[in-house]
């Protein structure tokens, strides 16, 4: 018989060590949350990632892995200037980058974004 199986996991009784955390979707987090300093700002930068998608067709911070995408976001920095960004408008652009604004203070609000 094999006995190998297990029953029941124990190491999530453990205590998570910091670089474990899992704060969400790489790809949409805004910078301020993977240093637990954020307030409703975050949700901004998310909603300005899922607009850059929608608008371009690929996330504006990419990467090999979670890791490498993480880094990007760190960085913050964004391209809209590839072939896929000529046919989109002024004002699109200018929301994206109100959006994905590094610092939350000058990110703008939801009523602003309407």
């Amino acid at each position: 018989q094999d006995y190998n199986h297990r029953l029941w996991n124990f190491r999530h009784l453990r205590p998570k060590l910091e670089n474990e955390l899992k704060f969400g979707t790489p790809y949409y987090i805004a910078p301020e949350v993977l240093d637990n300093k954020y307030d409703e700002k975050c949700d901004l930068w998310s909603i300005g990632v899922i607009l850059y998608i929608l608008l371009c067709g690929y996330p504006p911070f990419n990467g090999a892995n979670d890791d490498q995408i993480i880094k990007k976001v760190k960085i913050g920095k964004f391209r809209v200037d590839d072939e896929e960004w000529e046919t989109i408008s002024y004002q699109a652009i200018d929301l994206v980058h109100k959006l994905l604004e590094y610092d939350p203070a000058k990110r703008i609000s939801a009523a602003q974004a309407l």
